[in-house]
């Protein structure tokens, strides 16, 4: 199990939309209608190969990053409410830690 903390996840996520915006530049098309095409094996794994490569790449990081965020926006959510006093929730700053597999 690894742990991963709310800056790395943000950080990678900046990483992975430079990436991405790149190579959607390129290209003209979203990464998300790229990577349907891609994962259809629609697409020439010949010339772009080390460009598609890259793309998929970023582009897994991205959805595994966002999951990670979720999960922990959702626990942290879970964690307010419990700890709400009344009717209102204190929301403070907090670096929040993720054990992930």
């Amino acid at each position: 199990m690894t742990t991963i903390i709310l800056s790395d996840i943000l950080d990678d996520l900046r990483a992975a939309e430079k990436g991405l915006h790149k190579f959607e530049r390129r290209y003209w098309m979203s990464s998300s209608h790229f990577y349907e095409l891609y994962s259809q094996g629609l697409l020439d794994d010949g010339s772009h190969a080390e460009d598609f490569a890259e793309w998929v790449g970023h582009y897994k990081l991205k959805l595994k990053r966002e999951a990670a965020l979720e999960q922990l926006s959702r626990r942290r959510v879970e964690q307010l409410r419990r700890q709400a006093v009344g009717e209102t929730i204190d929301l403070v700053p907090q670096e929040p830690v993720l054990e992930i597999a």
